[in-house]
This record gives C-alpha cells, sequence and structure tokens, in this order.
C-alpha cells in the first residue's frame, strides 16, 4: 500500500559520527577495546559522539515535491545523502520506491580525467541505463547542459558552473522517478537556473518526485508542495512552504532554540499582554483615532497572521488609506496607499528597525524594505512609554488579486545580531482591483509602438 502512495519513506533516521580528538585516540580505540575484551574489563572509548541527525521522519508522495530548509550544518545534506544511499543511517530506515538521481555535490560521481561526454556515459550507466537509451539521450543531455566544445574535455578543467550545468543535465534528462537536489542549482547563472526549474516543472508533471533544498526562500515558495524545516539536527515541523519559510526566518533573525514551538511562545506572549490590559490601554488612549478599535479590529486586518517577538516595542494600530479613503476593502490599482503604523515600546530599545514587506497569498516577496536599507537614522534610544510613528506610500501597479502586507520592529544586539521584538507576517490583507490588461505580478507600464 505504502510504496503505491509513496516515493520516500523515512521513518526514525538518526545518523551519529564518532569524533577524535587526535588520530592518536582513533588507534587507542581500534586496538585497547580489543585488549580489554580478553581480559574481562569494561571497554573504554576514546571518542565524542555528534548526531549529525536524531529521529527523522517523513515521507514524500509520488509526483510530490518537498523542499528542505535549515540553517548550515542543521543536517540538510546528511539526510540527502542517506536518502541517496551514499551514507549508512545508524538507527532508523529509509524506504525508496523507484530509480533515484541525485545532485548532491559538485562533481561528485565524475571522474577528473574523463571527458564530459565520457562522464555522461559513466553517470547513466549507473543509474541504470543501457547503452542504447543513453544513446538515444546523450544529444539532449549535450544541448541543455550548453558547454559548446567543452563537453569533450577533461571535466578538471571545468568551472563550478559548467560541473552543475552538466551534472544537472544528466540527472534530470533521464527522467529520473525521484529527483534530489542540494543547493547545486545556486551556482549556475540566472538562465541556466530558469531552464533547470522549467525542466523540474516537467518532470513534475511527468509524475517526478522532487526532495529540493536550497536557501532561496523564494525558490521553496514557488516550487515546492511542501516544506520540510530542520534545525540541529532535528525535524522541527513540515507545512505548507509559506509557513515553514516564516519559521525558518524566525531561526536565522530571531529563537533558535529547537525544542520550542515558535508559535506557542508568541502566542503564549501576546496573551500573557492581553490579560495585563496593555493592548486594550494602548488602543484606546493613545492614538489620534478615537474610535476604540485596534489593530486586530482594522477591515483589511488577517485574523491569520503570524505574530512573535519579546513585545519590547509592539505595532499596536495602523492606518490604511486610498483617495481619502480609510481602510478601503478593494484596493483600486495604479493609485497610491498610505500607511501609518504606531509602536509603543515596553523597554529600553536602541537603533530599532522597522520593515516593511509586501508578498503574494502564495508568500512570494513582491517588495522588502526597511529603515536601515533607506538610511534613515534612528540611532538613539527609546524608552518605555515613547511612541514611534512609520509612516511610507507606496505606488499600486499591482495585478488584480490578493496580498498581504508584513510590518515587524527589530534591533540589533551587542555582537549584532537581530532582535525582533514584533513582527507581523501578513497581518494586513489588500484585494487589489486592476482594471489594465496584462499578464504578471506588476504593471511596468510599458509602452509598445510599432510602425
Amino acid at each position: 500500500m505504502s510504496s503505491d502512495l509513496f516515493a520516500i519513506e523515512v521513518n526514525n533516521v538518526s545518523k551519529c559520527y564518532q569524533v577524535y580528538d587526535n588520530p592518536l585516540k582513533r588507534l587507542k580505540e581500534i586496538i585497547i577495546p580489543k585488549k580489554q575484551q580478553r581480559e574481562g574489563k569494561v571497554e573504554r572509548l576514546y571518542h565524542d559522539e555528534f548526531w549529525a541527525l536524531q529521529d527523522v521522519s517523513f515521507r514524500l508522495k509520488k509526483g510530490e515535491t518537498v523542499g528542505i530548509v535549515g540553517k548550515n550544518g542543521s543536517g540538510k545534506s546528511t539526510l540527502l545523502q542517506i536518502i541517496a544511499g551514499t551514507l549508512t543511517p545508524t538507527t532508523g530506515s529509509v524506504k525508496i520506491a523507484g530509480r533515484v538521481a541525485a545532485l548532491l555535490e559538485l562533481g561528485a560521481g565524475f571522474n577528473n580525467d574523463f571527458t564530459g561526454r565520457e562522464n555522461i556515459y559513466l553517470n547513466a550507466v549507473l543509474l541504470g541505463l543501457s547503452k542504447a537509451e543513453i544513446d538515444e539521450k546523450i544529444d539532449d543531455i549535450i544541448s541543455f547542459a550548453d558547454i559548446g566544445h567543452f563537453i569533450d574535455s577533461p571535466v578538471r578543467s571545468y568551472s563550478s558552473g559548467m560541473l552543475v550545468r552538466l551534472a544537472f543535465a544528466i540527472q534530470a534528462q533521464i527522467e529520473p522517478e525521484i529527483l534530489i537536489v542540494d543547493e547545486a542549482l545556486a551556482v549556475g547563472d540566472a538562465r541556466f537556473q530558469a531552464k533547470c526549474f522549467a525542466r523540474l516543472k516537467q518532470l513534475k508533471e511527468r509524475g517526478t518526485s522532487i526532495l529540493f533544498v536550497s536557501h532561496a526562500t523564494e525558490q521553496i515558495v514557488t516550487h515546492c508542495d511542501s516544506a520540510i524545516l530542520i534545525n540541529d539536527g532535528v525535524m522541527l515541523m513540515q507545512d505548507s512552504p509559506r509557513v515553514i519559510v516564516n519559521k525558518y526566518l524566525d531561526l536565522l533573525f530571531g529563537k533558535t532554540d529547537k525544542k520550542i514551538e515558535v508559535k506557542e511562545e508568541t502566542e503564549s506572549s501576546i496573551e500573557q499582554h492581553r490579560a495585563e490590559g496593555h493592548l486594550q490601554d494602548i488602543s484606546n488612549n493613545l492614538f489620534a483615532f478615537e474610535d476604540g478599535l485596534s489593530f486586530e479590529q482594522r477591515p483589511n486586518y488577517n485574523p491569520s497572521e503570524y505574530r512573535w517577538g519579546d513585545l519590547k516595542a509592539e505595532i499596536v494600530d495602523y492606518q490604511l488609506i486610498q483617495d481619502g479613503k480609510h481602510y478601503p476593502l478593494v484596493i483600486e490599482s495604479e493609485h497610491a496607499i498610505h500607511l501609518q503604523f504606531y509602536i509603543k515600546f515596553k523597554d529600553a530599545v536602541y537603533r530599532p528597525i522597522f520593515g516593511i514587506a509586501l508578498k503574494t497569498k502564495e508568500g512570494v516577496t513582491i517588495y522588502n524594505t526597511n529603515s536601515e536599507y533607506q538610511d534613515i537614522d534612528m540611532s538613539r534610544q527609546f524608552n518605555a512609554g515613547d511612541i514611534m510613528h512609520a509612516s511610507f506610500s507606496m505606488p499600486v501597479n499591482l495585478a488584480s488579486g490578493d496580498y498581504f502586507i508584513s510590518v515587524g520592529i527589530a534591533s540589533c544586539d551587542e555582537g549584532g545580531a537581530v532582535v525582533p521584538h514584533d513582527r507581523r507576517y501578513d497581518s494586513i490583507h489588500l484585494s487589489v482591483v486592476n482594471r489594465v490588461q496584462f499578464i504578471g505580478l506588476v504593471n511596468l507600464d510599458t509602452h509598445i509602438s510599432l510602425k
């Protein structure tokens, strides 16, 4: 049953490495325990254990694309190598249903003394193709790689870009049932990347299951059906790409404890402040708008926002205006919107950073900026009770559809690490109507002239 539904099943996989301080200890562990065994003594170990992966489990459906994200050193590459069969797990098991093609490291599987053409035959044979099948596909592989006369040169003379072109061309053109890609496409230029993603789309439409590792969050959101977040060898969660990317950014720029669910921590912190009466007190008493409403009661507010931070500074209200109308339910394209945010400081914060982002409903970032990018001088300290107003105007040259605005207030600690105070992802919903006909996300107001 499972083999009919899933291309990959990873069950409680862990990987432990033995780490030695020096080569002498490695030699001692080879020799001395045998002597101690003969003498009936308890064996002494001379190594430390490093668990690169701990109890990881997930399943990849046939025809699905799953992204894997995590900080450097989190165990992503180790996991992919175990799935590809180049590493053996310490515990757990992996079930594979189909032929696997893996693009893990530049030049992996290549013989440096062979030409590119010879390496095509070598790699394809290892993947289970016959010579006749390779002969049938080799022209397509060479055309896709597009490395010119270098195809008949030894690969030791190839640049990193040429290596990845040839490696991807081999793996993708043989139409594997499972394709594993580990950051390799980051080496290629923009045109080659576009060609690669078009090919991945074709493979997916033909039923190939794809595991895709990338630090480029937009690629994860755009190309994956779901995503997995790994940190310090532990799989934290699997969810939609948009949710996972938000959690990944939190790990990069905020909380780092792998055992704490960020969302639970955030909700708990905010609920505590609500219980203390802070939010209601702020919305009722502090602002120019005397309607008694708060951020969460505005018409454009998205109740499914993702919010967290230490709340030393808090984004407590906002105003949205277009053409003199407050909080319009429909945003007319080609007309600017004006937004003003109100931030209340609960504690001392030096040099706050205010940021804003506009995303599609799928989570693709259209625009992102902050006060640091715009060289706004905020080199001063705000204290408890201080208020900051953040205002901006933005042209809405967008296609018809749904968009979300994210806002955040943060600062940096003494070590330069970003400390989030209040992050409100996808907190304001914009329903845009554009009466100009074009295809895409943004109207670039292109004028065509024909003679």
